[in-house]
């Protein structure tokens, strides 16, 4: 099992099942990831890094979402 803290919420994943990356968490969650702001750790994640980031078990991310409007 992996657990990862997703804007303040604890989300537990099966076995083998945990996203490897934050691309692979955004496509999980279904989010466009060029809508989005991530922060892993504390530290703001690049968009041209975001496949390239892993995920361990415990990490905690947040996720800012842009939305059109005001």
């Amino acid at each position: 099992m992996g657990l990862l803290k997703i804007n303040g919420k604890e989300e537990i994943f099966p076995d083998n099942k945990m996203p490897a990356t934050i691309a692979d968490l955004l496509r999980h969650l279904g989010v466009d990831s060029t809508t989005v702001v991530a922060e892993l750790e504390g530290q703001i994640i690049e968009r041209a890094k975001f496949s390239t980031t892993n995920l361990r078990d415990g990490h905690s991310i947040e996720l800012v979402r842009f939305v059109p409007g005001g």
